[in-house]
């Protein structure tokens, strides 16, 4: 008898297994994971404002940082998905991980989300508020090497120019939630909260939103944050240790920032036109007043790329008013879908130092 029971119970069993696996089955047909990413080289002279002289180069990332990564989503019915980012820079000129000695893994992207009719909300590190209003409305995208705009507001000058970049925060937020609207008409926005998880100093946190329009020809944007903890290593912004300051001048460093920007493009087809407009004010006596032009022009097989921005920062911490002003001037021909090459000179130029030219020819491809 206690054998027949056994044995009824290991039926059971596996008739509640095999039920179990062919009700999962249809949603796991369902669930879709992606390798995905993108590989940036060029080669040429470059010489920042401040710079003594240049030098020759093969570098990554000419128009945009190279990175890897997966992504991937599962439907859970009715509407709900769950969503996951894991994407991480690297430098292909060399192989090396990051973006700089010390950068984390996946500082490009690490979260998790669930999206819907209610919008979307993620956990982890995500973007920054300005990253999106920053690259989308700029000729030069997200180049970190020939976009005035972003070099300006994101890339500091390690010369005799002592440039700083004007937002602080880094281009993605660590330990941090985020929700995004649905779309209302072609209008969408973001709102990002980072925990500071710093024993005793629990008031200390990241705050930002942007928003991003598009109807036809016409986009706009705005972005607002407040930073008090840098990134990507997540310590609090006045503090001097490596990834987790913001060196001003003079010994000087901010424990707060504000900033904001507005932005817009039209596209008359014949030219696409582009213009932003920011602040960013610090805790101490610092401004950082940028704006930015620009324009592509379809030229023959590619596009004529034109960027111009100049950053006026004032205040006590900086002495004597400093003036940047930088042009790039490129072509871009699109060989694919996936891959293209350009070629960019830029012009940098910054109150009492030396002005830099610099010039690259790269090639692009997305997987």
């Amino acid at each position: 008898m206690q054998q027949r029971r056994k044995l009824k119970t290991l039926l059971t069993s596996a008739a509640l297994a095999g039920a179990a696996v062919a009700t999962a089955a249809p949603a796991m047909a369902q669930t879709n994971v992606t390798v995905t990413g993108l590989v940036d080289v060029y080669a040429g002279k470059m010489r920042s404002a401040g710079d003594a002289r240049s030098r020759s180069v093969v570098n990554s990332g000419g128009m945009t940082t190279s990175w890897f990564g997966f992504k991937g989503s599962e439907d859970l019915g009715g509407g709900l998905k769950a969503n996951f980012l894991l994407t991480s820079f690297f430098q292909a000129d060399t192989g090396t991980q990051g973006r700089f000695p010390g950068d984390t893994l996946w500082s490009r992207d690490a979260n998790v989300g669930l999206s819907g009719g209610f919008g979307a909300v993620s956990l982890g590190r995500e973007l920054a508020p300005h990253f999106l209003p920053t690259i989308l409305f700029n000729p030069f995208g997200d180049s970190y090497q020939f976009a005035p705009l972003i070099l300006h507001a994101d890339v500091p000058l390690f010369n005799a120019s002592g440039w700083t970049n004007s937002v602080a925060g880094d281009t993605g937020w660590s330990n941090s939630i985020r929700y995004q609207t649905p779309n209302f008409g072609g209008l969408t926005a973001n709102v990002h909260y980072q925990f500071g998880e710093i024993a005793g100093s629990t008031g200390r946190n990241n705050i930002g939103v942007n928003a991003l329009y598009f109807a036809g020809p016409l986009a706009l944007t705005a972005f607002y944050h407040n930073v008090e903890i840098n990134n990507p290593l997540n310590v609090p912004v006045g503090n001097v240790q490596p990834g987790g300051n913001i060196p001003l001048a003079s010994g000087l460093f901010a424990a707060r920032q504000s900033a904001w920007m507005v932005g817009g493009s039209y596209d008359l087809t014949a030219a696409k036109l582009f213009a932003t407009y920011g602040q960013t004010s610090h805790d101490i006596d610092l401004d950082d007043k940028t704006l930015s032009l620009g324009a592509t022009v379809p030229a023959g097989p590619g596009k004529v790329q034109l960027a111009w921005a100049q950053t006026r920062r004032d205040g006590v911490a900086v002495g004597a008013d400093v003036k940047r002003t930088t042009t790039a001037v490129g072509y871009d021909i699109d060989l694919s879908k996936r891959t293209d090459v350009y070629a960019v000179y830029m012009n940098d130029r910054i109150t009492r130092t030396n002005n830099g030219n610099s010039f690259g020819v790269g090639v692009r491809h997305r997987f």
